[in-house]
């Protein structure tokens, strides 16, 4: 007689291998490592301005120099144009980001920053690479600094195109 709570066997077709399954363990641990590295680092760097996380990937957008539509980085950022239209005008307020006329169509808008938001923006990331630098000088030994290294070449590889 057939036990009714026992599982059918695993269909080898569509089962996971091993591999798959090790591959997938390991996706989750970077995935919520890297999550946790870059939420500490927002944390310990100061942000004076109080810029939502939107506004300050907005500036890291046209960080340096770059020119983009409000409907660009709408689009990169996922949100509405319409929450696009705050994000830009609070930095605006602020003189992080200028409005020029598009160069082919003058109806259109074209953002870039200005010197106090390039300086901003150049501020926060001092500010985690340094806090970053202190905590692998305090935490890392010679040899852990030296298999970091080995593994920052190994993510390039993940996302190089």
């Amino acid at each position: 007689m057939e036990n009714p709570t026992s599982s059918p066997p695993p269909d080898p077709q569509t089962s996971p291998t091993a591999a798959q399954t090790a591959d997938s363990e390991l996706a989750a641990v970077l995935r919520t490592t890297i999550h946790r590295l870059v939420k500490l680092l927002r944390r310990e760097t100061r942000n004076d301005a109080q810029l939502s996380l939107t506004e300050r990937s907005t500036l890291g957008l046209l960080y340096p120099d770059i020119r983009l539509a409000p409907s660009d980085i709408a689009r990169t950022e996922k949100v509405t144009t319409q929450s696009m239209s705050q994000v830009i005008n609070h930095l605006a307020e602020l003189n992080y980001i200028e409005r020029t006329p598009d160069d082919d169509d003058k109806r259109k808008v074209i953002l870039s920053l200005t010197p106090a938001g390039k300086a901003y923006v150049e501020q926060v990331r001092q500010q985690k690479q340094e806090w970053l630098a202190h905590a692998i000088q305090k935490k890392l030994t010679a040899a852990e600094k030296d298999t970091l290294m080995g593994a920052l070449n190994i993510l390039a590889k993940l996302i190089d195109e």
